[in-house]
Formats: C-alpha cells, structure tokens, sequence
C-alpha cells in the first residue's frame, strides 16, 4: 500500500536528517531494539500511540509529518508564531519581501 511506503520512507528521511540510527530511534522511543527497522523494512506499521510518540520525538505535528514539502517543521512553526504578533502593515511588508525574495530565488 503507498501510505506503508510513505511511512516506512517519511520515518527514514526523518531520521536521517537528525542522524539517528534505527536501533538509537527505536530505544529512545522506549521500545524494542528492532522496533524501527521492522516499520521501515514494511513488516509493521506503527501503532497510533507509536507513531505518535514518533512525531513527538522529531518534533512534528501528525500533519507535517504526512507533509514532506515541509523542510525544517519547527522551524515554521516557530516562524509562523512569531508572525502572528506582526501588525497588519508588518506582515503586508513581509509579504512583498517574501515574494521579491523568490522572484529573484526561485525554488523547484
């Protein structure tokens, strides 16, 4: 099924980034030494409460987690908070920045 794949493939992408093996994931969620490497070998799927603790772990929201054009999701999530104090004019100012910024970088 493609959701098994995406989250055998999501977990290891996760992981990676931090640069944690599958056996220090699986012990640092508490769990058995082999736990991770049977998701991400597609033997098993994660129960709700571990794939909870999975997200909690990497820091993600069960959304972003399903979302890998999210690059760095806590790094969003603490700017979009602090763009919620910005004033009307603040975030119109942003705004066009933002958008000058990827007309002259425009990312894929």
């Amino acid at each position: 099924d493609m959701y098994d794949k995406f989250i055998q493939e999501r977990i290891n992408e996760l992981r990676m980034k931090k640069n944690i093996s599958e056996y220090q994931l699986s012990l640092e969620l508490g769990r058995s030494q082999g736990y991770i490497q049977s998701i991400t070998s597609g033997r098993n799927l994660p129960s709700m409460d571990a794939f909870l603790d999975i997200c909690a772990y990497f820091d993600i929201t069960p959304s972003e987690f399903f979302d890998p054009t999210i690059n760095n999701p806590s790094l969003i999530r603490s700017i979009t908070e602090d763009i919620k104090k910005f004033s009307d004019s603040d975030l119109l100012l942003l705004s066009t920045v933002l958008k000058r910024f990827l007309e002259l970088y425009p990312r894929p």
